[in-house]
């Protein structure tokens, strides 16, 4: 008989221990709220935390699906629908055995945590088999990002440009980032929405120092989501290296050069016979007074270059 008590007392502890890792289990599974993600106009299913036995019917328990825990979206009670909520009209519809909650046509305003409550009917009473909450998450998509640049200042070295990247039509809040030259960017951004469900416009703009053509892209994130677009930053200005006037030495050279050829042309016609000495002499003389003047000409610009 002394065992009894001994053995009475250890059951004692292993069901309290039991019972501790239960908690803790349960405690821990509530606490991974499930989430569900969808896109404006399509049609999702939110699971429910029961499932019907295939001995049973829906007309043993009452159901209950609502939102923001307060407002109903579709209830049932003894197998038949009993509330629908007016925005929800023609847009729900419940699987009667794993009670999933389908919502078609999504709207941005379906965007938030629903709850299923579900309970069973035990003689003239009603108790709750499961309480669970589900999140949606509902996204629209935001259009491709239009970048576009406006060149504020220029200079031999560089172009200064204002870049702008924007998009709209998009859902929830998106996040605008970028890159130039390989660097992250922070854009100065603006978002318009008419409400926190409402589909938003978002513009960013930046100023950059081209140095060379160099690429930019704008990235959109929402939701999980992204919508990318890159662009080729030209330099817009290419400065020319201006013409370098001939030095003084050489336009000096030249005009002696000249005056020295002339001479020699006009003694050669007016000192040597006519007959057959002048042609001879503007064959031979004058190459020799070019060859001779391009090549002092040369030597002084070259000398000037280096």
């Amino acid at each position: 008989m002394a065992c009894l008590p001994a053995a009475s007392l250890a059951l004692r502890r292993w069901l309290g221990l039991g019972l501790f890792v239960l908690l803790c289990l349960s405690s821990g599974y509530a606490l991974e709220k499930k989430v569900v993600k969808s896109k404006v106009g399509e049609k999702v299913g939110l699971p429910c935390c029961h499932e019907i036995p295939s001995w049973e019917s829906l007309h043993n328990y009452r159901v209950y699906w609502q939102k923001n825990t307060t407002e109903v979206v579709l209830a049932y009670a003894e197998g038949k629908k009993i509330s629908e909520h007016d925005r929800y009209k023609n847009r729900t519809e419940m699987d009667p055995r794993n009670l999933t909650l389908w919502i078609s046509h999504m709207e941005i305003l379906d965007n938030g945590p629903y709850q299923c409550v579900v309970q069973r009917r035990i003689s003239q009473n009603s108790v709750v088999v499961c309480d669970e909450a589900v999140a949606l998450i509902v996204t629209a998509d935001f259009s491709e990002p239009n970048i576009t640049t406006e060149v504020s200042a220029t200079s031999c070295d560089s172009t200064e440009m204002v870049v702008t990247c924007s998009s709209h039509g998009g859902f929830p809040k998106p996040r605008i980032s970028g890159t130039f030259n390989n660097m992250s960017v922070v854009w100065n951004a603006i978002w318009v929405s008419e409400s926190s469900f409402s589909p938003y416009n978002v513009t960013g703009k930046q100023s950059f120092n081209v140095t060379k053509d160099t690429n930019i892209t704008c990235s959109v994130e929402y939701g999980g989501l992204a919508k990318t677009t890159s662009l080729i930053l030209k330099k817009t200005n290419y400065c020319i290296e201006p013409t370098v006037p001939p030095s003084y030495n050489v336009i000096t050279a030249s005009s002696i050069i000249i005056i020295i050829f002339l001479l020699a042309i006009t003694l050669a016609a007016r000192y040597l016979p006519r007959h057959g000495f002048l042609p001879c002499v503007l064959r031979t003389a004058v190459p020799t007074v070019c060859c001779t003047a391009m090549l002092i000409v040369l030597t002084l610009w070259l000398s000037e270059r280096g």
